[in-house]
């Protein structure tokens, strides 16, 4: 891992002449090309389009054309993302040649404000699974302790940010895709409300549930960079006494060191003047059943017509998940959409007591490659079922979320905690965030 260099640092080194954006992306190429043999966070590291994009910026600066605060700032986006001349294979062989001819909304709004993508991300298959393993690919592994997942199936985006290649990156979130590698590489990710940010141009796997999302090394850079991909109105800054909601006896269903990390959360955000109450949501094998029939379905609709002509192509996470999809009738997927309407609206009546809910994002740390099942709690649980046991159900209900990392009273392993608020409270919740950040950096156990 190399020094975390944040987007305000890099700024800073453009602006004062200590550094050209050709120095810095250059810096990044490296150590993407560097790390990749043991990371496998990229697929393709565009390293002639970014130093292209790189000399545009050193020759805008000396212009005084300065198109903002991302101009020259380094990035890399997950491989769904269209990205025109540049492969885009979505982690799969199916698509292992594809160029398209056009990027998706959100490159080109960045590349508007002047950032210069270097590459395109690992990921589980199509963004099918949370754990980042690809046999095609390679499996993404964590720049913490490289014998473990980064987890998935943003796991490119999260393991080149924390490892120091890049200060942002994009990702997707159908289930917790963004949230899950962010907290496994103690990172900050962000998953918008339902379409707040554009989806146009992204290679679909549930179109009612994909969110497009952000990970940075802080709050303070995600919600810059979101600000240059999304309408996010000004935010009032968050009360001294904030209420905040919380699921009664979730982190008694984590690790000992995600409960124990949780907890001292839990008590510095209290003595910092937030009071607590609690919500239900719904039972948890219910609210998985639905994702995971909306997730099928659709993914058969729109992957199954390659199956006859590329079946042997796709990997077996994929292959199993269009088969299971056929099986599954139109009066389930009908209902299960229904019932996103009824989520819906409960969470948001809900959260009209709390300015966020606060809970652990992952159970568990990251767990070894090569993971099967985990035990939490006495149970024997599937390691996908565990990593997205409290991420998946507020993408059913379309609500902003925002992973934080914190201190860990055992040390070890990164932990985090996710902030969601109700739906469309996004400049809220980064307001909220961007304190909560500083109370959990200043924390000592």
């Amino acid at each position: 891992m190399t020094e975390w260099r944040s987007i305000k640092t890099i700024a800073a080194a453009l602006e004062g002449g200590n550094r050209s954006a050709v120095e810095i992306i250059s810096d990044c190429i490296a150590a993407a090309e560097r790390t990749n043999p043991s990371l496998r966070s990229f697929i393709t590291v565009a390293a002639d389009h970014a130093l292209a994009q790189a000399a545009k910026a050193d020759t805008r600066r000396k212009a005084g054309r300065v198109l903002g605060p991302l101009d020259g700032i380094p990035y890399a986006a997950k491989d769904m993302f269209e990205t025109r001349g540049i492969r885009t294979t979505g982690g799969s062989r199916v698509l292992e040649n594809n160029v398209p001819e056009r990027s998706a909304a959100a490159i080109c709004m960045l590349e508007a404000a002047g950032a210069a993508l270097i590459g395109k991300t690992n990921l589980h298959e199509f963004a099918f699974g949370a754990t980042g393993e690809n046999r095609w690919a390679g499996t993404v592994v964590n720049p913490h302790d490289e014998t473990r997942l980064a987890g998935g199936s943003s796991s490119g985006s999260a393991a080149a940010v924390a490892a120091g290649i890049v200060p942002f990156a994009l990702g997707t979130d159908t289930g917790g895709s963004v949230r899950i590698p962010a907290a496994l590489c103690g990172i900050a990710g962000y998953k918008p409300s339902y379409g707040l940010i554009s989806l146009d141009g992204v290679i679909p796997y549930c179109w009612s549930l994909d969110h497009a999302g952000v990970l940075a090394t802080s709050v303070e850079d995600l919600e810059l960079v979101v600000r240059q991909i999304a309408k996010l109105p000004s935010a009032t800054p968050p009360g001294a006494a904030p209420r905040v909601a919380l699921v009664n006896g979730c982190e008694n269903k984590c690790d000992a060191s995600v409960h124990d990390a949780f907890l001292a959360t839990k008590t510095h955000i209290g003595r910092r003047g937030a009071t607590f109450g609690t919500i239900a949501l719904p039972d948890q094998s219910e609210a998985r059943a639905v994702s995971l029939t909306i997730q099928l379905a659709e993914t058969l609709a729109y992957h199954g017509p390659n199956l006859a002509s590329a079946r042997d192509r796709f990997g077996a996470d994929m292959r199993g998940g269009i088969v299971m999809g056929q099986f599954l009738s139109a009066e389930s997927y009908v209902q299960c959409k229904r019932v996103l309407s009824t989520y819906r609206r409960s969470f948001a009546q809900a959260m009209q007591k709390f300015e966020f809910l606060l809970m652990p994002t992952c159970p568990i740390t990251a767990p070894e490659v090569g993971t099967i099942d985990v035990d939490i709690a006495g149970q024997t649980i599937p390691l996908g079922s565990a990593l997205t046991m409290f991420t998946s159900f507020f993408n059913l209900v379309g609500a902003p979320v925002i992973v934080l990392p914190v201190a860990s009273p055992s040390g070890g392993l990164p932990v985090s905690v996710q902030i969601i608020g109700a739906p469309g409270s996004d400049a809220q919740l980064f307001g909220v965030a961007l304190r909560l950040e500083s109370v959990c950096r200043e924390a000592r156990f």
